[in-house]
């Protein structure tokens, strides 16, 4: 999920449609093999909240569903195609962030060295726009330069997108990622001043039969978790989805009422908000009540992590977050996790910096892990309903 500082400096009939995943990357591979990637995703959890700063009118409207590979329940991976002829890339779909990134020819950090790299010179369809752009994540930094391009996610075709290409990237947070790149889903406002974001520019030309998307986001499996853009899948949730409203159409950030502890509110005491993200890994919250969370569960600060009894989940009680007046309890299964080495880990952890300043939570992966979540830009408002 995407920070606030963007910088940008001038200088140089419904359908139901399945796509396979591309092989991943022998580096990837390498690390799977040698159990390196599940340690790396475990110490570095993703937060890629961003941080503030004419195609055939025949077309016909659908219901897209983009398989994504989940990895060790962390992160979730889908796969796109830029250019013409298409180069692939596997990237985030980031409701936390808004602009679109891929490494490229241009970048020679450690991080871009590892991944696939976008080459505009193979492309008959690249424009450059000669704009400088830095772009700062929670989990790093990434910079580079505007440009526009064909974006394709399965049989979705956006000509003209706007991305940039990076030109540099924070390599210890990057380099051992199991994605290339990012797709931002989040508002126009929160990514790049001028251009026109992925899901708007989707939603303008009609392509979809309705103007939201979904995610289901599978646990301990590495198959099974979808994108699915323009409806939902009532194979995907049980029960009727609950909608609520956007405090502000920024983030995907709705009112959060309280977060309760067998019956008793441990936090969002007076109401607070929350930014529903599935580019952050864990559940985040202001550090103060993190830290009572912690306490509470029974979790000790050791080596930078929260370390709590692998028994604890057989006893500890739900913890509840109360959104709309509607109860979703969060399971101790959900809210603990045991790393490759059989330690047992806190899935909260405190912010630091922008959104550390007032009550702010983040209802990353561990959350939209059990709730199936619809993000509708069309009422701005974000659906929920318990996954099957």
């Amino acid at each position: 999920m995407k920070w606030l500082v963007i910088l940008v400096l001038v200088a140089l009939s419904e359908c139901l449609v399945i796509i396979p995943l591309m092989k991943v990357k022998s580096i990837r591979e390498k690390l799977r093999e040698k159990g390196l990637l599940e340690n790396f995703l475990e110490e570095h959890p993703y937060d890629m909240i961003q941080n503030q700063g004419s195609q055939n009118s025949t077309f016909k409207r659908k219901v897209i569903r983009h398989r994504l590979r989940n990895y060790f329940d962390m992160v979730y991976v889908g796969n796109i195609t830029i250019g013409t002829p298409p180069q692939q890339f596997s990237v985030v779909f980031d409701t936390g962030s808004t602009d679109l990134w891929v490494p490229s020819v241009y970048c020679h950090s450690m991080a871009c060295v590892t991944h696939d790299i976008f080459d505009p010179f193979q492309s008959s369809t690249f424009r450059f726009a000669a704009t400088h752009i830095r772009l700062e994540y929670g989990s790093g930094i990434v910079s580079g330069y505007l440009g526009y391009d064909t974006v394709r996610i399965g049989t979705l075709i956006i000509m003209g997108q706007g991305f940039c290409i990076t030109s540099w990237e924070e390599s210890k947070t990057f380099e051992h990622a199991p994605f290339d790149g990012m797709l931002g889903l989040g508002y126009a406002s929160l990514g790049i001043r001028g251009v026109t974001p992925v899901f708007d520019n989707i939603k303008r030309r009609g392509f979809l039969d309705q103007p939201v998307f979904a995610f289901y986001l599978s646990t301990k499996s590495e198959q099974g978790s979808v994108v699915i853009f323009g409806g939902v899948d009532h194979r995907y949730y049980r029960g009727d989805l609950r909608w609520v409203p956007l405090s502000k159409p920024h983030y995907w950030q709705i009112a959060l009422d309280r977060i309760s502890w067998r019956g008793y509110v441990i936090a969002c005491k007076a109401g607070c908000q929350a930014i529903v993200d599935t580019g952050t890994s864990l559940l985040r919250g202001p550090n103060a009540a993190v830290r009572i969370i912690q306490k509470l569960i029974g979790a000790h600060y050791f080596n930078r992590e929260y370390v709590i009894r692998c028994s604890a989940p057989d006893t500890l009680p739900d913890i509840v977050f109360t959104i709309n007046n509607v109860h979703y309890p969060v399971p101790a299964r959900a809210y603990i996790r045991k790393n490759s080495n059989g330690i047992c880990l806190s899935n909260f952890k405190g912010l630091i910096g922008y959104f550390n300043r007032e009550e702010i939570w983040i209802l990353g992966d561990v959350f939209l892990r059990l709730y199936f979540t619809v993000f509708d830009r069309g009422q701005n408002r974000i659906g929920l309903a318990t996954a099957v």
